[in-house]
């Protein structure tokens, strides 16, 4: 049987498909830097992230200004933390929108597809990191607890990589 080797993307995809909430931090204008939680609804096959959002909204017309942003997923029940690089813009795509479009979307929007300020972020990813810890809580505990005693790092507590795409 053939070694199954995943591409970079398809390792991050694998990553962030159970988690779809993210923490997508912008900066405004004087350079300081804001977070909100935005609900993923795609990693296509060319390593873009896409959001929907109201284009109404400040962090949204500082992308212009300030494209560079982060997304950080995480899911501490299972000891994953993704953190994601890359550059946004703000899109009015009405085939892109028709694609991702759910009822739990529509909730959002007043006017559904058809809401004046619906748009989407496409995020470029740059390059990813993320930290993915295998063992059990119990094996972690054991690590900590040795790494407390004899005052040594923990080994072996996970995955840790990075991903330039």
């Amino acid at each position: 049987m053939a070694e199954k080797h995943e591409t970079p993307l398809q390792q991050l995809r694998d990553k962030i498909s159970d988690v779809r909430f993210g923490m997508l931090t912008t900066q405004d204008p004087d350079g300081k830097l804001s977070s909100r939680p935005m609900t993923s609804q795609q990693l296509d096959d060319a390593g873009q992230i896409w959001f929907f959002t109201s284009d109404n909204t400040d962090f949204v017309r500082h992308l212009s200004e300030h494209p560079a942003i982060n997304v950080s997923f995480s899911d501490p029940d299972d000891s994953l933390y993704v953190s994601i690089a890359g550059h946004a813009e703000v899109v009015h795509d009405r085939a892109k929108t028709d694609e991702l479009w759910s009822p739990m979307v529509a909730a959002w929007f007043d006017g559904g597809k058809d809401d004046p300020h619906l748009a989407l972020i496409r995020v470029k990813i740059d390059s990813a990191e993320y930290w993915d810890t295998h063992s059990s809580k119990m094996t972690q505990l054991y690590a900590l607890a040795k790494s407390a005693l004899t005052g040594k790092a923990p080994r072996d507590l996970g995955e840790h990589k990075k991903i330039d795409l």
